[in-house]
């Protein structure tokens, strides 16, 4: 079966401030220790000298072990609580995932 990198780039609110992004990250980290599946997590901040972002400021990768993990992930109550919360701060969010 393929792994599942699933890249989730993002813009925060005007206004929020570094505290509240940190805890957006622990709690993405959070939930890749708590669900099943996931295999690896990694996150960070734009370096890019590229200027091609599109406004976008942060980022994160998990790996899920199959399609299915993925999936149900989606649909986890913890990602569902995640999801919630985090609406408070994102203004923009593009994910894109592809099988390895």
């Amino acid at each position: 079966m393929s792994k599942v990198k699933h890249i989730v780039l993002l813009k925060f609110k005007d206004g929020t401030t570094e505290e509240q992004i940190g805890k957006f990250f622990e709690d993405v980290l959070d939930l890749s220790e708590s669900v099943p599946g996931i295999d690896d997590y990694v996150s960070g901040t734009n370096c890019s000298l590229e200027s091609r972002n599109q406004g976008l400021t942060h980022g994160f990768i998990m790996t899920f072990s199959d399609v299915a993990a993925r999936d149900a992930y989606i649909v986890h109550p913890e990602h569902e609580r995640f999801k919630t919360m985090a609406q408070g701060v994102i203004e923009t969010v593009l994910i894109f995932d592809f099988e390895v």
